[in-house]
């Protein structure tokens, strides 16, 4: 692709590729609570954030099945424009009142052997599809000083024995051109190993989106899994989520990743090829300063 190519592309597609199409709700819209029965063992979905996981101590432990001795790499997709400083704590919601979600993950190497001290750092848009904090570009938060002023859904912790770490969260919010999406790095003994991006089955992204106090007041989101312009479709299953509503109405939602036990081993990647010819045309998604005037100053 050409440079001149880059230019021609439509701005949202460009925008909508590097997850910069956010959607402006202001923060006071997030203060409603309510729930729906979804049929699940006659469980509503809880509200209220996290204070809400009143059955956290319970919790079941998804990863009792043995992984075996050979594990497949998880592979990178891009950090994008919108991480930023971020807080070591298990409980990242600071208060919101969305759907309340435990994210549970477990990193291992290639011989699927648990990786302890590895730190695990995620971020994801708040229920309104706006990213939190003032050190990322304006797009990310546009015109609203309440999230610029705030670290939400913004964390690290760090792997125990056994290589798990834990999160408390809200589900994520859409904004258009993009899927519900969660970003994450994993670094080990201090190196990043990989950056990536993990989702949501769609049938549980229109559940939450199409009933749910605070999500479904915004209309259905634009952008399905299968429509995302980030990851390359044939490895989305790779990136998908498992989940389970929990008997307090929690979402438990957890995933093996998989990380290079040297820093010497050959980084996979799952880039869509969108997004490989947005960054062969000398845009880094990750750096705004490459982004094409007419973005910057729409």
């Amino acid at each position: 692709m050409s440079m001149t190519t880059k230019y021609d592309m439509t701005r949202r597609q460009i925008l909508g590729g590097f997850g910069l199409t956010l959607a402006a709700v202001p923060l006071s819209q997030l203060l409603a609570c309510g729930g729906q029965d979804l049929g699940t063992g006659g469980t509503s979905w809880a509200t209220g954030g996290t204070a809400a996981m009143t059955g956290a101590g319970s919790y079941p432990n998804p990863f009792t099945s043995n992984p075996g001795t050979a594990c497949t790499l998880t592979c990178e997709q891009i950090q994008g424009p919108c991480y930023g400083a971020t807080l070591v704590r298990k409980d990242i919601s600071e208060g919101h009142a969305g759907l309340p979600v435990r994210l549970a993950f477990r990193v291992l190497d290639e011989s699927c052997t648990p990786i302890p001290g590895a730190t695990v750092d995620i971020w994801h848009a708040g229920p309104a599809g706006i990213y939190s904090g003032d050190d990322q570009h304006p797009f990310c938060n546009p015109d609203d000083p309440e999230s610029r002023a705030a670290r939400w859904f913004r964390g690290v912790q760090t792997t125990d024995a056994d290589g798990r770490v834990e999160f408390d969260t809200c589900f994520p919010g859409w904004y258009s051109g993009r899927a519900i999406h969660i970003h994450f790095t994993i670094k080990v003994a201090g190196n990043e190993s990989v950056t990536s991006q993990l989702y949501f089955e769609d049938s549980l992204n229109d559940d939450i989106i199409g009933t749910q106090p605070l999500y479904n007041t915004r209309g259905q989101r634009d952008t399905l899994n299968t429509a995302d312009m980030v990851v390359a479709q044939e490895q989305l299953a790779d990136f998908i989520l498992q989940t389970q509503k929990m008997q307090d109405g929690a979402l438990l939602a957890w995933k093996t990743l998989i990380v290079r036990s040297s820093t010497g081993t050959p980084l996979c990647e799952a880039h869509s090829q969108y997004m490989k010819d947005l960054m062969d045309s000398g845009v880094d998604p990750n750096d705004a300063s490459t982004f094409p005037p007419d973005i910057l100053n729409p």
